[in-house]
């Protein structure tokens, strides 16, 4: 822009100039014709008066205005550098330059000195849960603790066993005489008889004495009692054959019977066990007859060993409730009752977790209550493996539904599980620990940490051979993963 204006400028002086030296040009062309004249007239007149004039006119022509600059001349030759002149003013700002194009990036600069704490920044989003790391090495050991507080006495013990009557002690040296010396006095009166004294210690057993003579027979003793009934005996073998009777006259005919049931009445003895996990006991399902009601045990340890209950089988269902439900005996016929720390254990209902073991009465809270029923048919389990509950086979009808418990473990990893095909496999209600420890010998039951329950877990269709993906649940998302199941019968 700044150029355009300046090629302008220039543009318009040349032109003033231009017309500027066109009418000096001209003028000066006039005026040497007129001195071409005057002098032509001087030289060639002999007239003295026009000499005159033509003189007078050159003299008035040298001696005119002074007239305009002439043309601008043309560039002379270069001439020699001269000297180097003063520093001239700043000239005027120019205009603002268009924008350049882009430049080339710089080299990186210097690391910069380190800021200044910022401001802590806003709470960020929960981030994805990471994959299990790999096992870490063992770590230091920790610095003994502090000396802990001295705890509060304990209560009582209770009283124990007499023990066994130690050995006799040697005999003790004679110790010293304590009677003064005799001093022999007069005889005095025979005094007045005194109290009886204190009844003296048994003294030791006599040596067994000679066997004696048989005596004379004793007359007849009386009666004794009735003896109780005996046991009855067992079968005795078949008699021979008899001979073949006499044909009897015929019977007069009998009164009309009873109308029989239906069949579809008819039980066939197979037993079906519902378990309420409550403290209140469970009905059974309509058309069932009930055989018996209890408490529903999981199962039983001792000698350290376990021995673990269908819960879909009758045995789970004991009539009466104890902490130690069973004693041992040995090969010395000899047996033994809660002198051991042998356990039971029983699914347990939906009380709070008490913080200390629970004894006596309290216990009932926390036992759940089954009955056992008689059913006409098969009864069995399904499991869906989804969160979703599955349908009976036809013509099976639903009896109820729940989560499907596998298995269980307790003190020592002993535990045992649950045929999937049975309905203890479909618990009615879903809890992480589904059943409560009772020492035998103590007396108490409670939640201790080493007790796991074992669940089927849910799997999505099409992932069935997939590397499973490592998952934590906490509470109150915890039956998300947990295979629904229905216990099912023909009618």
């Amino acid at each position: 822009m700044v150029m355009t204006l300046s090629r302008d400028v220039k543009r318009s002086t040349n032109r003033s100039n231009f017309r500027r030296a066109k009418d000096v040009t001209l003028v000066s062309a006039s005026a040497s014709v007129v001195l071409i004249v005057d002098t032509f007239m001087l030289f060639t007149h002999n007239n003295f008066n026009n000499k005159i004039l033509g003189f007078i006119s050159i003299l008035f022509y040298l001696s005119g205005d002074k007239g305009e600059p002439g043309p601008i001349g043309s560039p002379g030759p270069i001439g020699n550098q001269g000297p180097k002149g003063e520093r001239g003013l700043d000239g005027l700002p120019g205009l603002p330059g268009l924008k350049g194009e882009r430049g080339l990036d710089g080299l990186p600069g210097a690391n910069g000195q380190d800021g200044l704490l910022g401001p802590p920044g806003p709470k960020g989003n929960v981030g994805a849960r990471g994959e299990k790391g790999d096992k870490g090495e063992r770590g230091l050991d920790g610095v003994p603790g502090l000396l802990g507080i001295k705890g509060e006495k304990g209560l009582a013990g209770r009283p124990g066993m007499n023990g066994l009557i130690g050995p006799q002690g040697q005999r003790g040296d004679k110790g010293d005489s304590c009677v003064a010396p005799l001093i022999t006095g007069e005889k005095g009166e025979k005094g007045e008889r005194g109290f009886p004294g204190r009844e003296g210690y048994a003294g030791p057993a006599g040596v067994a004495g000679e066997k004696g003579q048989v005596g004379p027979k004793g007359e007849r003793g009386l009666d004794g009692l009735p003896g109780l009934p005996g046991m009855k005996g067992e079968r005795g073998f078949d008699g021979l054959a008899g001979p073949a009777g006499l044909k009897g006259n015929q019977g007069p005919r009998g009164y009309p019977g009873l109308a029989g049931d239906s069949a579809s009445n008819y039980f066939t003895g197979i037993l079906l066990v519902r378990h309420s996990q409550q403290s209140s006991i469970p009905e059974c399902p309509h058309g069932m007859g009930k055989l018996w009601d209890g408490y529903s045990l999981l199962y039983i340890e001792g000698n350290e060993k376990a021995h673990s209950q269908d819960l879909g089988f009758a045995g789970s269902c004991l009539r009466r409730f104890s902490t130690m439900p069973f004693l041992f005996c040995d090969s010395n016929s000899v047996c033994n009752y809660a002198s051991r720390n042998d356990k039971s254990y029983w699914l347990t209902t939906n009380a709070p977790k008490p913080m200390m073991p629970v004894r006596e009465a309290a216990i009932q809270n926390y036992i759940s209550r089954c009955v056992v029923c008689e059913a006409p048919s098969n009864v069995i389990a399904v499991h869906s493996q989804t969160e979703s509950i599955p349908q009976c086979p036809q013509e099976w009808t639903e009896l109820w539904i729940g989560y499907s418990f596998a298995m269980h473990t307790g003190a020592g990893a002993e535990g045992g599980g649950q045929s999937l095909s049975s309905p203890g496999s479909c618990l009615e209600e879903f809890r992480a620990t589904p059943f409560i420890e009772c020492n035998g010998a103590a007396g108490g039951c409670h939640f201790f940490a080493n007790k796991f329950s074992f669940w089927l877990t849910t799997i999505e269709a099409g992932k069935e051979f997939q590397k499973p993906i490592s998952e934590t649940l906490k509470s109150g998302n915890l039956r998300s993963k947990v295979s629904r199941c229905a216990v099912c019968y023909k009618p």
